[in-house]
């Protein structure tokens, strides 16, 4: 959460309780070390944790050069947001894992309608400390723009640690907290930045009445900056237009994309070589 930087005083005992709420209905978060790289197991907010039987198969999979990820869809369709946002904005691939990060720390990548004080959003950002009204912080793509914005303003980030910026940015209570997030953070962000294609899959049922194109375009252009599909379709660009095409298929009714070879679907939230591949290898179809 975003701290004020003015000093305080005792806390009183409503806000103790208060906090102490707020703490115990945050994300249940488990991340695993296995050999060779990073396993990250990220479940859905309860006030109890459940055991690990009781959980259900996370429905999406990143697979990182590092290590792997799993998410729900709704962090699925974060991540993807928050990377393109910055990719869009011009922001190198270590602001978007120090953004990943952040998220991952502040709120497990759900966007939540509470938080300490006023604090909201993916970031828990405040809109008592200047990060935009509450409808504002709960857009996503606003949440991610504001966050890059005020990194961008910090001299010299591009080559702090990640739980640095984050805390320039953020003013958080716990501010080596992001820390342990970094390599997680790494595996989302060199997937969603295209640095390793293909590798984010997700598991999903589509609507049926087809493809909410429209909706589609609106959000292509408010968050990758373009609506036009082969615009995006060069190297590590064209991947994380496709990551987030396929973080939002459900949002959009999207049974498949097809891009560099490869068809990913939405029934089994996996690549697999295109039945019909395309002369031109950098044209994402849907």
């Amino acid at each position: 959460m975003t701290e004020p930087d003015e000093s305080r005083g005792a806390s009183s005992l409503a806000s103790r309780v208060r906090r102490r709420a707020v703490a115990r209905a945050v994300l249940v978060v488990t991340s695993i070390v296995v050999l060779g790289g990073v396993a990250v197991g990220v479940w859905g907010s309860s006030r109890t944790t459940p055991s690990r039987a009781a959980r259900p198969d996370p429905p999406c999979h990143v697979m990182g050069s590092s290590g792997a990820a799993f998410l729900d869809l709704e962090q699925a369709a974060n991540a993807t947001t928050i990377a393109a946002v910055g990719k869009n904005l011009g922001i190198a691939d270590h602001g978007v894992t120090i953004a990943l990060a952040a998220a991952l720390q502040e709120s497990g990548l759900h966007n939540l309608a509470y938080g300490d004080r006023d604090s909201l959003g993916l970031f828990q950002q405040r809109p008592s400390q200047g990060w935009g009204t509450p409808a504002q912080i709960m857009i996503p793509r606003r949440a991610a723009a504001a966050f890059y914005r005020r990194l961008a303003r910090v001299t010299g980030w591009q080559a702090m640690q990640v739980t640095e910026a984050a805390q320039t940015v953020q003013h958080s209570a716990a501010p080596d907290a992001y820390a342990q997030w970094e390599p997680n953070a790494r595996v989302l962000a060199e997937v969603l930045t295209g640095e390793v294609g293909g590798g984010l899959g997700c598991r999903t049922s589509v609507p049926p009445g087809g493809i909410r194109r429209d909706a589609l375009a609106q959000s292509m252009i408010a968050e990758l900056g373009s609506a036009d599909l082969n615009s995006h379709g060069v190297a590590a660009r064209g991947w994380t237009a496709v990551s987030w095409i396929v973080g939002h298929a459900r949002e959009f009714s999207i049974p498949t994309v097809t891009f560099s070879g490869q068809t990913w679907s939405a029934a089994t939230g996996r690549w697999a070589p295109a039945s019909t591949p395309s002369t031109d290898v950098s044209a994402i179809t849907i």
